[in-house]
């Protein structure tokens, strides 16, 4: 595998909304630094929400940028669902949270939850049934946490190595996101290294949330 792009946000207006927000990102052509807090350089416009060292960086798999590049019918530069990352060859209904990727330049990621749509996304894409479609697809964006920081550029070999341990998949978070779980699934999510916020939601026999 290899890094296909790398992608940064300024903060900016979307039509129709008050707020700034950094979802807009675009491909950039020279090596950025990813450290606990995500891309320096990336704009992040709401941290209640977005950013933070267990939501560090946005992942997606360019087979899963395919897929819906026929679904809604036309390319999809990268950036377009808000991505940091795009990594050739992966689909994201393959990770699970605790996958690591390791670039060839040391740098370290771990896959912590999934990407939940919302109205930003939807006003991104200039389409309100996004927010839908996205759930019913169940091939959500990968939120990481890192590792190591270090630097990333487009044609960085990159390795997916699975987590060894309790199999939560990517897919799973996000159908199960904002609901209670059962005994047998909350002791199974606890036991992989998924974000801490959804951990403590889990502890606290609240939805599973992040």
């Amino acid at each position: 595998m290899k890094l296909l792009a790398v992608c940064l946000g300024r903060p900016e207006k979307l039509a129709g909304k008050s707020y700034k927000t950094g979802i807009n990102k675009i491909a950039i052509n020279t090596s950025v630094m990813i450290d606990r807090e995500g891309l320096v350089g990336d704009a992040v416009c709401n941290g209640k929400y977005h950013g933070g060292p267990e939501q560090a960086v946005l992942l997606e798999g360019s087979l899963t940028m395919d897929w819906w590049s026929q679904q809604l019918g036309r390319p999809l530069a990268p950036g377009t669902f808000g991505e940091n990352l795009v990594i050739e060859g992966l689909d994201n209904s393959d990770v699970s949270a605790g996958d690591r990727f390791v670039f060839g330049n040391g740098l370290e990621l771990q896959a912590t939850s999934a990407r939940t749509p919302c109205a930003t996304l939807a006003a991104r894409m200039n389409d309100p049934s996004i927010v839908k479609s996205y759930r019913q697809a169940m091939r959500p964006g990968i939120y990481c946490r890192v590792l190591k920081a270090g630097m990333a550029a487009a044609g960085d070999a990159v390795e997916h190595i699975g987590h060894d341990g309790s199999n939560v998949p990517i897919p799973e978070m996000l159908e199960k996101f904002g609901k209670r779980l059962t005994a047998a699934d909350a002791a199974r999510f606890l036991a992989a290294p998924i974000h801490t916020d959804m951990r403590e939601a889990i502890i606290a026999g609240k939805p599973a949330k992040f």
